[in-house]
């Protein structure tokens, strides 16, 4: 109760309800663009602001090294265990989904720490950063392996290029990694967040001086107005999850918990502080829903988009948002 008398949770719900009765509020999409990039450019600054003040030590470099680790099993173990009731190509995308990170929750569990006043290390920016490609990756390797194992003739072309049939006898498949990697890693998202940084690192105190009455004082009613339009489109994918199996619909809800207990796990094994731990667990548990889309669709066309854009933002992302956060930040701060 405590987190939703949050503004910025508050209108969040505010978006939902009016997207559940159907009413004609809607943020232009070149508005709620801006707002996006706003929120990566002010994290960015905080983050780099904060690594000028700390510098490169064992905390920083143990806490990037978690993150890499998460991006990497945490899409084999949705893989693993997808197979058994979805089809390996929807298993490969929502493995994708679950294993890369969203950028909202993250800003948001910046903020509910904020409030809190519980002090968290700047670097956890670039952990999100990092989060965000392997699990697209690894996607793509599983669904050609898949294509490898079926017939298909030779010279077929799927998702606009990005994945090619033909090229290995027997109907193998060979991928335009360069564009792969391409739109992985040159994400505009992405780099406004790593420039935004070095930006924070150069200009250190003087920088955050300077910044604060954009970077600082404006986020919280940046954040608020950005989540009002993430209600909206929450509300608009709740009817996709209509007819899905139980299965999928506890995979939505339980395998954000079991990311962050095997995120809370290695920060403690590393002996990592309170607020990166919390925010180790909020990336481990949530769930992309915009970049990884925008790769998987045309990455593995047989995937069925529904079943990821509406599993990850019509349940894992209001549930994160709305319980996730403050269980996450209170299992950090109090279990041993």
């Amino acid at each position: 109760m405590h987190n939703l008398v949050d503004p910025a949770i508050l209108f969040f719900v505010v978006g939902v309800l009016a997207g559940l009765v159907r009413s004609n509020l809607e943020i232009p999409p070149a508005i709620s663009r801006f707002l996006s990039m706003y929120l990566l450019m002010a994290l960015g600054l905080k983050g780099g602001f904060a690594l000028a003040a700390s510098g490169l030590n064992a905390q920083v470099v143990a806490g990037l090294g978690i993150a890499v680790v998460l991006a990497v099993v945490v899409p084999l173990i949705g893989y693993t265990l997808l197979r058994r009731w979805v089809s390996g190509f929807d298993a490969a995308a929502l493995a994708a989904t679950y294993g890369s990170v969203s950028a909202v929750t993250f800003i948001t569990a910046t903020g509910h720490l904020d409030k809190l006043g519980l002090p968290y290390g700047g670097h956890m920016a670039a952990a999100m950063a990092l989060m965000e490609s392997p699990a697209i990756v690894l996607a793509v390797l599983m669904a050609n392996r898949l294509r490898q194992q079926q017939t298909a003739p030779a010279g077929v072309v799927l998702g606009g290029g990005a994945a090619v049939l033909g090229g290995p006898p027997g109907g193998g498949v060979s991928t335009d990694w360069r564009k792969l990697l391409h739109e992985s890693f040159t994400d505009g998202s992405q780099l406004l967040l790593i420039g935004a940084m070095v930006v924070g690192i150069l200009t250190g105190e003087a920088g955050r001086e300077a910044m604060q009455p954009f970077s600082g004082d404006l986020f919280k009613g940046m954040l608020a107005f950005f989540l009002l339009d993430m209600g909206l489109m929450a509300a608009r994918n709740l009817p996709g999850l209509r007819g899905r199996s139980p299965v999928l619909l506890a995979y939505g809800v339980l395998a954000p918990l079991l990311h962050a207990s095997l995120a809370w796990a290695l920060a403690r094994t590393a002996g990592l502080p309170a607020g990166d731990t919390a925010l180790l667990m909020t990336l481990a548990a949530s769930a992309s829903y915009i970049a990884v889309p925008a790769v998987v669709r045309y990455a593995i066309p047989e995937a069925n988009p529904s079943l990821y854009f509406g599993l990850s933002l019509g349940l894992t992302f209001p549930l994160n948002l709305l319980l996730g956060i403050p269980l996450y930040t209170h299992l950090a701060t109090t279990l041993p």
